[in-house]
């Protein structure tokens, strides 16, 4: 589609956070555009696993309260993106299972069941008993797990999808221009450009992933690195029930007839191939959590790169000198997580410059 003369908000970034940024702030009739220039080599939402796991990597205690929110959002996005778009989104609440597979393992995850339970929130500690009653095919070394019963998966490529879709349904313009530089002037936003072309906008979302940085014009560097996931996906064993299963930062997801395992976490910059080592690694792990996977072979292998930050944490909020800017990156692991509670984020700044959410945490300035 050719851009527009000019709009209101310009959202840098066609992921899944640029694309439920660009639904939200159409759904309040804000004149939007994405600018979603085409797939990336591995961008991070199309390989993504889809983990909604609020209750199960938990990072920072302000990143809780963020977490869960965004996990429960999809209670309603969900059969919301159903009914519009046609699109099932792959939503399901079945629970996640944090294994632990030594003593310590053990005890580290039943005092979190205890904190978890204690903040009025629902999780339950199963007995290896109990754990290979409900999964039998599960390592027999399994010591318990953590079982959070309302986290669960999605499909991300679906997501993404039923975004965009709803968003163009909205009346959101997407345009496959890359945004090269934003035009600030007397302290607020102006435009943006590309190689085709100026397009003057009110309003600037940044939501570019790993890409961010590389937007020329902003008042200050971002500090967001890529990270590389590697992945694979086999057949679903068929000894072992379906669930979500994770341990040591390694898990299982259900997805279809498949299972997708991960994940690796790497700083190679912008190398996004698969390496033997980061499979067998995937390998190891999931073969602990389940030992059928020794000798399924791998129907397909990918890795993304996660936009990272120092500490974790993504960028959301305004820019503190300039007016217009907005920053919805950095999200890490979380991006499908967050991805629908940081559109309604968005939107919500957008149209009254506050939101509901206290995101002093994760405001840009924290970086100086």
């Amino acid at each position: 589609m050719t851009p527009p003369v000019s709009t209101q908000v310009a959202v840098i970034g066609g992921g899944v956070i640029g694309a439920a940024c660009a639904r939200a702030a159409a759904a309040r009739g804000l004149r939007t555009t994405l600018f979603e220039p085409g797939p990336l080599p591995a961008a991070a939402s199309s390989a993504s696993a889809g983990l909604l796991a609020a209750q199960i990597e938990i990072a920072d205690d302000q990143f809780y309260p963020l977490a869960i929110r965004g996990r429960d959002r999809y209670a309603t996005l969900a059969p919301a993106l159903k009914d519009s778009t046609g699109i099932d989104i792959g939503f399901q609440a079945i629970g996640i299972a944090s294994l632990a597979l030594d003593e310590p393992g053990a005890q580290i995850l039943e005092e979190q069941v205890a904190m978890q339970r204690q903040a009025g929130l629902r999780c339950d500690w199963l007995t290896p008993t109990d754990v290979l009653e409900r999964w039998p095919g599960l390592a027999s070394t399994c010591q318990g797990a953590l079982f959070a019963p309302e986290d669960g998966a999605l499909d991300p490529q679906a997501l993404t999808g039923a975004l965009l879709a709803d968003a163009r349904r909205l009346g959101a313009a997407v345009t496959h221009d890359a945004v090269r530089q934003v035009d600030i002037s007397g302290g607020r936003t102006t435009a943006i450009r590309t190689a085709r072309e100026t397009v003057p906008c009110e309003h600037v979302v940044m939501a570019a992933g790993v890409w961010s940085p590389e937007v020329a014009g902003l008042p200050r560097r971002l500090p967001v690195e890529p990270m590389r996931g590697q992945m694979l996906a086999t057949a679903w064993p068929t000894a072992l029930p379906r669930g979500v299963f994770y341990h040591g930062h390694g898990y299982i997801v259900p997805r279809g007839n498949e299972a997708i395992a991960g994940s690796t976490m790497e700083q190679v910059g912008f190398a996004s191939q698969t390496t033997a080592e980061g499979l067998a690694q995937i390998r190891r792990v999931v073969t602990a959590i389940c030992p059928s996977f020794r000798d399924l072979p791998a129907a397909r292998t990918w890795a993304g790169l996660r936009p990272v930050t120092p500490d974790s944490l993504p960028i959301l909020g305004p820019d503190p000198d300039v007016q217009g800017l907005w920053y919805a990156t950095g999200h890490g692991r979380n991006g499908i997580l967050l991805a629908a509670l940081t559109g309604d984020i968005i939107a919500e700044l957008l149209q009254s410059g506050s939101s509901t959410v206290d995101l002093s945490p994760f405001s840009v300035g924290r970086f100086g």
